[in-house]
């Protein structure tokens, strides 16, 4: 597979395999940071089940999604190769609550510095 330019609030396909590993299908995910010089992205899944959700997405159409869905509580880190296709960007709004939620889930809390490290590595 041929690399694919993401960035940070990115959404994208990539292939997710079975758990029997027999086959896979083509699922979106919302990039959360890429590391260009490791070749690797780190991603959360998103999904059209919103009993299954932790973000819904307000502006999925925006996004490139071709119906509503919301971003799961999970996170994985791939190799970028693995991408197939981006679709499109999370609007503004989609971007700051996900910005919210990937903070909450990583527990993190402000620190008064200047430039606070995990801001700066997830591109805030």
């Amino acid at each position: 597979m041929s690399s694919i330019n993401c960035a940070k609030h990115d959404v994208v396909l990539l292939p997710i395999p079975f758990t029997d590993l027999t086959s896979r299908k083509v699922r979106p995910a919302v990039v959360a940071a890429n590391f260009p010089l490791h070749g690797d992205v780190v991603l959360v899944p998103i999904t059209s089940q919103s009993n299954n959700t932790d973000v819904p997405l307000a502006d999925w159409q925006a996004a490139g999604l071709n119906v509503p869905r919301g971003i799961k509580a999970q996170i994985a880190t791939l190799e970028q190769s693995m991408i197939v296709r981006r679709l499109g960007q999370l609007s503004d709004k989609d971007k700051a609550t996900f910005d919210e939620r990937l903070t909450a889930w990583f527990q993190l809390r402000a620190v008064p510095t200047k430039r606070n490290w995990f801001l700066s590595l997830f591109g805030k």
